[in-house]
């Protein structure tokens, strides 16, 4: 999801999106509540972080729990290492409305911290 946020707030942005621990897709209800506010996540497709070690980055942002913990190190030249955290709303459990509430919770507050990582550093830096 804050890989579709980044590439909706500029088209210009080379974005990639990775885990440690990739599913074989995106998550159903991650497409749907992502669809819902207009961006299409249908074609794209979980990669595993090792794909992208060696490369060079301006930012390395890791998103859910643990991630930052057990995220490997970058070889590349990175500027700029964060961790902007959420609970992976794949966990979540409940009814099918419930766990979809929470997917929808979860895009919110990613929408909310990329926007403003995104007005902050990124815009920043592009001016």
């Amino acid at each position: 999801m804050a890989e579709g946020f980044l590439r909706s707030f500029d088209k210009q942005l080379e974005v990639f999106s990775a885990g440690t621990r990739p599913s074989k897709e995106v998550h159903p209800k991650a497409v749907e509540v992502m669809k819902e506010i207009g961006i299409d996540l249908s074609g794209q497709h979980p990669e595993n972080v090792d794909k992208y070690l060696g490369q060079s980055f301006d930012y390395v942002i890791t998103v859910c729990g643990n991630a930052k913990e057990t995220c490997p190190t970058f070889m590349g030249d990175v500027k700029h290492h964060l961790h902007i955290g959420f609970e992976d709303p794949a966990d979540a459990v409940g009814t099918e409305e419930e766990v979809l509430n929470e997917f929808r919770t979860i895009r919110d507050q990613i929408h909310r911290d990329f926007l403003t990582f995104y007005k902050d550093s990124v815009k920043q830096e592009l001016q």
